[in-house]
């Protein structure tokens, strides 16, 4: 291949596959939800660690693992998320886990609610939504990945999908 063809093809990569300007995230739109930046999903005064617990008991009798996606609702990327996993396009994804909507506030803004969640996993909280990936035992699988989730907005649809059907 040629040095002119490689370098088309990185580019034209890099245009597909780089995220979405904020124009291009503040009108983006979600089938059959009227509202995708608000959610009431992150319930604040729920418990959460009885949540994890049971979904990781659920993931030792089904073989599935835990989606724990440590948010709030006041986020518009954990909003987007939220809204986003429960579209009918989803539907495989909330099939494959055993879904957990931790309210944790925005402790990278001052909010913290819940501070023992991030804690149990082991992570510092550098922007929401966090989403952890963990086995029946509570092990974290996608560490690296984990703080990553914090521009769900800005990620398409499709790079969502595709990273929680590996």
């Amino acid at each position: 291949m040629t040095r002119k063809t490689t370098l088309a093809l990185a580019a034209a990569f890099l245009a597909f596959s780089a995220p979405l300007t904020a124009a291009e995230t503040a009108t983006r739109t979600i089938a059959g939800v009227e509202a995708p930046f608000k959610t009431t999903t992150f319930t604040e005064n729920a418990d959460p660690m009885a949540a994890i617990d049971a979904a990781l008991s659920a993931a030792r009798q089904s073989g599935k693992h835990v989606l724990l996606v440590m948010g709030m609702n006041d986020c518009h990327d954990s909003a987007w998320f939220a809204n986003l996993i429960a579209s009918d396009r989803f539907a495989p994804v909330r099939e494959r886990y055993h879904i957990v909507y931790a309210d944790i506030g925005m402790p990278h803004r001052g909010i913290v609610r819940n501070p023992e969640i991030p804690k149990r996993f082991g992570f510092k909280i550098k922007g929401t939504p966090t989403v952890a990936i963990l086995d029946a035992d509570g092990e974290v699988l996608n560490r690296r990945a984990a703080p990553k989730w914090r521009n769900a907005a800005s990620r398409s649809d499709d790079e969502i999908y595709n990273e929680l059907m590996q």
